[in-house]
């Protein structure tokens, strides 16, 4: 159970609105009725910050000309209240392109927020973390978290991403692959879409050492979380002496999510919110990727109930023996992250 602690008040905020709806496919698991499904999770009295789109050279930050201009003019192209599919799991809508300049839009706002000293949280959607600079895939279109970041480093030095979202963030990983300004670290499922996150991608050139993957067993719980942030992130995240840190904040690594087969509870979220606020530079930026179990909202309220001081313990438990290996090559290995 989470305690109470008193500790420097920071308040709290999300960005979000209708705009999103444009962008759905009821059909589909990442539609609006999911968005809808997290915002009941969202406190009464939360301040509430409305999106405010991207442009096309926000974009370019991170993705490639030719992929913006195609995803505009396939969303152009698709005939309204239709859904047109990119691949088997990726689809657009005549609105979509708004909708993900607004998603984009919105993730910078929170980061914004952050660097003004206060937690918040884009509730956004499509979600971005697999989107690539080239290729929109795995629900995403353009990657939020990734495009948020490379405006944050013109105001700031170093940027630390924290993904813990049920699936590796394949395309946030490469947009900062080869730097030394961006720490990007991400837990995930092992063995499942989109098949990267293995520890031995780590980053090359500059940036060697700046990536860092925990993949994890199936039925892994908030003791296996727990150990990975404790033993890894969060000394790699004090190491690199972040100006901010985002977060990749997908709760399909609950118990219930129908896409994974972790066992993550509601008070986890809490608990690894709480495991980065107290190790962070200050206040948090967040921007949803995955959920879709019924214990989203949940989640989201433990989240949130974390940034407004509630203090979330991990939950006990014994960590898998894998988790235990993992923990133990990192360390052996000695420094995760070099000197700055």
């Amino acid at each position: 159970m989470p305690t109470i602690q008193p500790r420097s008040p920071v308040s709290c905020s999300v960005v979000t609105g209708d705009v999103f709806a444009a962008h759905d496919d009821p059909d589909h698991p990442e539609s609006e009725a999911r968005l809808k499904a997290a915002l009941a999770g969202v406190p009464g009295g939360t301040r509430r910050i409305a999106p405010e789109q991207a442009v096309p050279a926000d974009l370019a930050l991170v993705h490639t000309p030719q992929h913006i201009v195609t995803i505009r003019s396939l969303c152009r192209a698709c005939p309204q209240d239709k859904a047109c599919y990119l691949d088997p799991d990726t689809y657009v809508t005549r609105g979509s392109f708004d909708a993900a300049l607004y998603a984009a839009g919105a993730t910078w706002q929170a980061v914004g927020q952050a660097l003004d000293g206060e937690h918040s949280f884009a509730l956004v959607r499509p979600p971005g973390h697999h989107a690539m600079p080239d290729r929109a895939m795995g629900f995403c279109l353009f990657n939020n978290i990734a495009i948020a970041t490379a405006r944050a480093l013109h105001e700031v030095d170093r940027v630390a991403i924290v993904d813990w979202d049920l699936h590796h963030g394949n395309g946030t990983q490469a947009a900062f692959y080869t730097s030394d300004r961006v720490l990007y670290c991400s837990v995930h499922q092992m063995g499942i879409f989109p098949g990267t996150g293995w520890p031995e991608e780590q980053g090359s050139g500059p940036g060697v050492g700046y990536t860092i993957n925990a993949p994890l067993e199936s039925g892994s719980t908030g003791a296996d979380y727990a150990l990975i942030f404790q033993r890894i992130f969060l000394p790699a995240i004090r190491r690199f002496e972040p100006d901010l840190v985002v977060v990749s904040a997908g709760q399909d690594a609950a118990f219930d999510d129908p896409l994974g087969s972790m066992l993550l509870r509601p008070d986890d979220f809490g608990a690894l919110t709480t495991m980065l606020v107290e190790t962070g530079p200050g206040a948090l930026a967040l921007a949803l990727e995955g959920g879709y179990g019924r214990s989203h909202a949940a989640a989201i309220s433990s989240i949130f109930a974390a940034l407004d001081g509630t203090r979330f313990k991990p939950r006990g438990g014994e960590a898998k023996a894998s988790t235990r290996l993992l923990v133990e090559a990192y360390v052996a290995a000695g420094r995760a992250v070099p000197v700055w």
